[in-house]
């Protein structure tokens, strides 16, 4: 198991900054098994809170455990983790239940890019903060990072430091959207608050926060220079929710297994309307002919003594080369 873990690393290439004093305009990792314009399986999702399975207070351990193999079942090439993956971080025992209920994860030899939230830092900081970087080995001890994958770059990012523009995670992530490669068709943003969120969430739990805001506007200052279709994946509330504002396509996936959060209205702006709940679910994300392919997945019924997924809610986006090229053959 040790060995199918560290095979992603070996696969990964490591990019050194220019310069310790000016941000890394370069990718952090480049995964070369990967290739521009290959097909690429993906699934996004967040918030699971692994821990002792007999603690049903704050997560579902049979939903939670379930959906990690039925993870596996789908053979993605790489997971997109939104955050809240152990219950609480500096206690190794959560991380032990994480590496034993998502060992297929390991076997089969799934690439994870995880982005840290607040229960990573659970407890003791510093000790949340090295078991969550020694149970992601593949991102080589960066709390945050840029991964290219052929056509594909991710981008993830520590929602529990500072990023105000003038923060040096801020000045990293501004100089990586200013340098996004010319082969990068889709660009995938992590970070674990949400950037936009329902009304009833701006309203009761102030979401998103400045942290978010001071990102969205770093990104959103450099939409017209992007080539790449952006979409922003959070986490963090335990719900399923849809934006699309400038262009960008913004994901909330909480569902892994953490206490529901019932959403008592959905604004008008949210793009998924279905009133069902909870909403355990997943996200498959397929790359393929210079096209995002996306589907949400929800657990049907929690309580049913068989657990499966129906399809809820989907979406499609063409690549800025592809949508010019289709826009050309409509004239």
């Amino acid at each position: 198991m040790i060995c199918a873990l560290l095979g992603c690393v070996a696969a990964a290439i490591h990019v050194e900054p220019a310069s310790a004093n000016a941000p890394d305009r370069n990718p952090t990792l480049v995964f070369p098994q990967f290739v521009p314009g290959q097909t690429i399986r993906l699934v996004a999702y967040g918030d699971m809170r692994f821990t002792d399975p007999t603690v049903t207070s704050g997560t579902n351990p049979r939903v939670r455990k379930w959906l990690a193999g039925r993870i596996a079942d789908e053979h993605p090439e790489v997971l997109l983790l939104t955050g809240d993956m152990p219950l609480t971080g500096s206690n190794t025992a959560d991380w032990q239940v994480f590496q034993a209920e998502t060992a297929r994860w390991r076997e089969e030899r799934i690439l994870q890019l995880p982005a840290p939230g607040n229960h990573e830092m659970r407890g003791d900081k510093n000790v949340g903060i090295a078991n969550y970087l020694a149970n992601f080995p593949a991102v080589a001890n960066h709390r945050y990072y840029s991964a290219i994958l052929g056509s594909v770059e991710v981008i993830s990012m520590d929602s529990t430091l500072p990023t105000a523009a003038s923060s040096p995670q801020g000045k990293w992530f501004a100089a990586q959207l200013n340098n996004v490669p010319g082969q990068i068709e889709f660009l995938f943003i992590l970070f674990h608050v949400p950037w936009v969120a329902d009304r009833q969430s701006q309203i009761f739990v102030g979401i998103p926060d400045p942290e978010s805001i001071a990102l969205r506007d770093i990104l959103e200052a450099r939409l017209a220079r992007i080539r790449a279709k952006v979409v922003v994946f959070n986490g963090h509330i335990h719900n399923y929710e849809r934006f699309e504002r400038r262009g960008v396509e913004y994901v909330i996936t909480g569902g892994g297994g953490a206490q529901p959060y019932p959403l008592l209205f959905r604004g008008h702006a949210d793009l998924y309307q279905d009133a069902g709940f909870p909403v355990y679910h997943y996200l498959t994300l397929e790359v393929s002919n210079h096209r995002l392919h996306a589907v949400m997945w929800k657990v049907k019924d929690p309580d049913a003594d068989t657990l499966s997924v129906e399809q809820k809610d989907e979406f499609t986006i063409r690549a800025a080369a592809q949508a010019s090229a289709e826009a050309v053959k409509r004239k």
